[in-house]
Formats: structure tokens, sequence, C-alpha cells
């Protein structure tokens, strides 16, 4: 199948929750202008400090240099402090937007089991505004997409059942709103994300260990945020109001990444027991599910369970004969470090890379 080419040529975009990892690796590929060039980028999130750190790197400038902040809207990039969960400063956001990526998200298992609530607000409620806000101000947002997770497939946990209501808010209000696309992409571990386990081995080995590994069966899908924000863009360009992108992936065992991260180092493993809500193996797309997802490409493609909104028949007979799993197709142990290398994921060339940055 021939890859669809998404532009945003004279967009103007905002990403909510932009000063995570995903933001970050979205804004710069943005910039490199392969989607087209936007009108402009506006970076929304709550968090002042991550922001201004955000902005330096954009304009590569000295520490010192607070000043940037002065013509702050005037830039191709833009920083706006607010929060999803506050309706006013969203819709204040959103009126200044034609393609919107809500990557604003709760998404550590265990804050979210212990603080639930905080998960609603957050996942859902602040979708749930951003949805509002488009409808009741008419405001002419083009497109919408809803950033998920594997953890709302089948979902055990708070911060998967918050992800799962956020897809059924956005599917939903295609049909309160049909002049706006809805979509929304799924994918599990992002490697080297903020929070995920690899930074985590990555510190522990640096330390000298032990490693934690919380069981020795657990696996987990390999994405990285490239292709994070390639699935993305592909969904940009080619979905249909209401549908889930999901990639095709390798999966591997925590407890083999962590091997090859250690390599020849002395360094002890540690096996500390499964965390408050946290899943063995991640599951993308449900057995139930199964029946209306169709192949294109490089992804999977979960068609809107609500008649209203299909416009294409899944097959008579599944693409997917079970639910997509990560136990399932394990990249052999001996070729996990070299998907790590390939992805520059090694302790060694993550030290190098940060030496660098310091040294630019």
């Amino acid at each position: 199948m021939e890859e669809s080419t998404v532009s945003l040529e004279g967009k103007r975009v905002l990403i909510t929750g932009g000063t995570g990892s995903l933001g970050k690796v979205l804004l710069s590929r943005l910039l490199t202008g392969e989607a087209g060039q936007p009108a402009k980028i506006v970076i929304f999130s709550r968090d002042e400090a991550k922001q201004h750190e955000m902005r330096l790197e954009y304009l590569h400038a000295p520490a010192a240099t607070d000043e940037v902040i002065y013509d702050n809207f005037r830039r191709a990039v833009a920083f706006r402090i607010g929060d999803v969960r506050d309706y006013g400063s969203l819709a204040d956001a959103l009126r200044c937007a034609d393609v919107v990526f809500n990557a604003a998200a709760l998404k550590q298992v265990p804050t979210c089991e212990y603080f639930p609530l905080e998960a609603v607000r957050t996942n859902v409620l602040g979708p749930s505004n951003l949805v509002r806000a488009i409808c009741e101000l008419n405001l002419p947002v083009e497109t919408v997409v809803g950033i998920s997770t594997d953890k709302a497939c089948k979902a055990v946990n708070a911060m998967g059942m918050t992800k799962a209501l956020q897809e059924r808010v956005f599917i939903s209000a295609n049909l309160a709103r049909t002049s706006t696309r809805f979509i929304c992409v799924r994918y599990g571990n992002v490697l080297a994300s903020r929070g995920s386990v690899i930074p985590l081995f990555h510190d522990q080995i640096r330390r000298g260990g032990p490693v934690t590994i919380t069981s020795p069966e657990m696996t987990r899908f390999l994405l990285s945020l490239d292709d994070a924000v390639s699935l993305i863009f592909a969904a940009v360009a080619e979905a249909g109001a209401g549908e889930t992108y999901v990639p095709k992936v390798p999966a591997a065992r925590v407890a083999d990444i962590a091997a090859a991260l250690i390599g020849d180092r002395q360094v002890e493993t540690k096996v500390i027991g499964i965390r408050p809500g946290e899943k063995v193996h991640e599951i993308l797309i449900s057995e139930e599910e199964c029946w209306r997802t169709v192949s294109r490409g490089t992804r999977y493609v979960v068609l809107p369970a609500l008649p209203e909104l299909k416009k294409e028949e899944p097959a008579s007979v599944a693409v997917l004969g079970r639910e997509y799993s990560s136990k399932d197709e394990l990249v052999p142990k001996d070729e996990v470090r070299a998907l790590l290398e390939r992805n520059g994921l090694l302790v060694e060339q993550v030290a190098a890379a940060s030496t660098r940055e310091l040294l630019r």
C-alpha cells in the first residue's frame, strides 16, 4: 500500500501537553517541514518550567536569555500556559487552531491508581472540554487527534480506563460536530519516553545496579518516539472520522531489554513484583475489536463501533485471528541489543549524545 502524505502547510497547530517527550519530538518533526510548513505551532501545557526549557531549546539560546519570552506570540512556535482541565484556557487556545494533537495526559499507571479522580480530570474531562469548546464556540478546527495507549484496550487500571473513555469521547464527538474530524492513535510502550523503563534502566546501570524488573515474563511493544509521530502523521493523512490507528511493531521481554542494556557489565538484576495496576503484557487490539479492524500498510485501523460512522466494512474474516498482544512474536533475545542500538538507546550511546548536547 502506498503511504499517504500528510500536509499541514499553512495550518495552525495546537499541541496540548506539548512539553512531554512526544510533544518535543512532534515539534521537531513539524519544524523540518516534512508535513508541510505550519503557519503556527502552539505548545499548550501547565508547566512553566518545562515550557521555558523547551523554548530555549527551540531557540538554541543560553539559559540566561530570559527575554525570549517577550515576543513569544510573534514567533512560529508559541508557548501558552493552560490546562485541559480548565475550559476557559483551553477554549482560548483553540480559537487559533486548525489541527489539534491532544497529548495532555496523566499516564503513569501507579500514580493513576492512587489518584484515579485526577486521572479522570485530565484524561476524560480534558478531552470533553476540548470537544465542548469546539462545538459550543463553533470553532473552525479541522482535525483533532487523541493520543491513546495500549492500556485503553481491555483496561485493568485507572490510567487505561480513563484513556478508553478519552477514545469514546473523541469518537462520539464526530456525531455532534461533523465539520471536525476526531480520530485517535493507540500505541504501547514508547522507547525512552519520560517515565518509561529504559531511562530507569539507564540510571540504575550508571549507579551500578541493581536493575529492577517487575516480572521475568513481562513483555512490551517497542516503538520509538519518531515511529509514534509517524503514526500520528499517517492518521492525519488517511484516517476517517472515528478511526483509531495502531502500529505494527515488534515486542520483547523487559528482562531481555535489561540484559541487552547491561551487556558485559557486572550489574545485578532484581525482580521486585508487578506495580499497582500494571499489566504483564500489552494489548493493542482486543478480540472484540479484531472484527472491525482492517490493515493499511504498516498499520492496523480499528474502525468505529458506532454504526453512524462506519464508512468501510471490515472483512468477513477478522484480519487478526486473536488479540494483538506483546506476548506474541517476540524479538529473539540475541536481537534485542541490535534493535536498541539502531534507535541509539544503548547506555553508552545516550551518554555520548548527552555530552554532545552539553558541548553544543
